[in-house]
């Protein structure tokens, strides 16, 4: 008798806009397709790596705490405050992961670099009012 294998979840199964249908690879399940990184996906890279990522900060301003305003802040800035970002969008049109980012974190998908920008000034603003938080 041959022995029977483990219960496999099938391969998800994805259809395009052409009805075409795809199968989506293990990296691409551990992906938000809104942006940023699913809890499995957190949880294989914490494996692969052994670090500790944490979702996106998606509160409104007021309701941040100081640490969550500092990572915040520090996330848009580094993301968004660069002289040369990487593409916003890709050769379609649609977003770039690097734009997709933002989602995970509350803000606007940006297109352009203008918008971008925003996210950047945005993520100073939170970085100062941190500041004089902490100056208290």
């Amino acid at each position: 008798m041959a022995a029977k294998k483990a219960n496999k979840q099938p391969t998800p199964v994805r259809k395009s806009a052409k009805g075409v249908v795809r199968k989506r690879s293990a990296t691409a399940r551990k992906k938000n397709p809104k942006g940023g990184l699913t809890a499995a996906g957190r949880k294989a890279f914490a494996q692969k790596q052994g670090s500790h990522l944490k979702p996106g900060i998606t509160k409104s301003d007021a309701d941040m705490t100081p640490q969550e305003m500092k990572r915040k802040g520090s996330w848009a800035v580094r993301f968004y405050g660069r002289k040369k970002l990487p593409p916003l969008v890709d050769k379609n049109g649609q977003p770039t992961r690097h734009a997709l980012s933002a989602h995970a974190w509350g803000e606007p998908v940006p297109r352009t670099v203008a918008a971008a920008r925003r996210i950047a000034a945005k993520g100073e603003r939170l970085l100062a009012r941190y500041r004089r938080i902490k100056k208290r």
